[in-house]
C-alpha cells in the first residue's frame, strides 16, 4: 500500500461509496441478463467463464496494468516519460507491452512528423472506456486496502 494514505473528507468518501454501490447494482443487472441466456444456445457456464477470461487476459499480463493505469492517470506520454514513471521496467519490455496494447486497441501510438519525429502513446477510446469502467473497482479496492481513508 502506498504511504501515506490519501485522506478524504467524509462527504467525498460517502460520494465514492454511493458511486460504487450504483456500479455494483448495475453489475448485478448485467450478470442477471447474461445468465438468462444459459441453455438458449451453445452458451453455458464454461463458455462464459472462458469468454470472461479471454476478455480480461490483457489485464493479467505483467506491466500492462501499470502502463494502462499510468496513461489513464497521467495522460499521453512519450516512451522515455513512461519508462521514468514505471520504475523497474526495461526498455525492451516497455516496447513489447506497448506494441501488444496497440494491437489490442487499448493504446494509440501517435506519430508527429518532425524533425525530429515524435512518438507518444495515449489510451484509445476503448482503453479510456475500460479505465472508466474499472475506476469504481479500483476505488473500492483502494478503500478496502487502506490507501484511501476518511480524514
Amino acid at each position: 500500500m502506498p504511504e501515506p494514505p490519501m485522506r478524504l473528507p467524509k462527504e467525498n468518501i460517502d460520494k465514492l461509496l454511493r458511486s460504487i454501490e450504483t456500479t455494483m447494482q448495475q453489475g448485478t443487472l448485467i450478470r442477471e441478463e447474461l445468465s438468462q441466456n444459459f441453455g438458449k444456445g451453445p452458451w453455458d457456464i464454461t463458455w462464459e467463464v472462458k469468454a470472461a477470461v479471454e476478455a480480461l487476459h490483457i489485464f493479467g499480463s505483467r506491466w500492462t496494468t501499470e502502463i494502462l493505469t499510468t496513461l489513464y492517470i497521467a495522460g499521453p506520454r512519450r516512451f522515455n516519460q513512461l519508462k521514468t514513471l514505471l520504475s523497474g521496467i526495461s526498455s525492451r519490455t516497455l516496447s513489447d507491452k506497448l506494441q501488444l496494447l496497440v494491437e489490442e486497441n487499448l493504446v494509440d501510438r501517435i506519430v508527429v512528423d518532425g524533425p525530429p519525429v515524435k512518438v507518444s502513446y495515449a489510451l484509445s477510446q476503448h482503453g479510456h472506456d475500460c479505465g472508466i469502467l474499472l475506476s469504481p473497482l479500483v476505488a473500492h479496492l483502494k478503500m478496502h486496502l487502506g490507501s484511501i481513508k476518511k480524514q
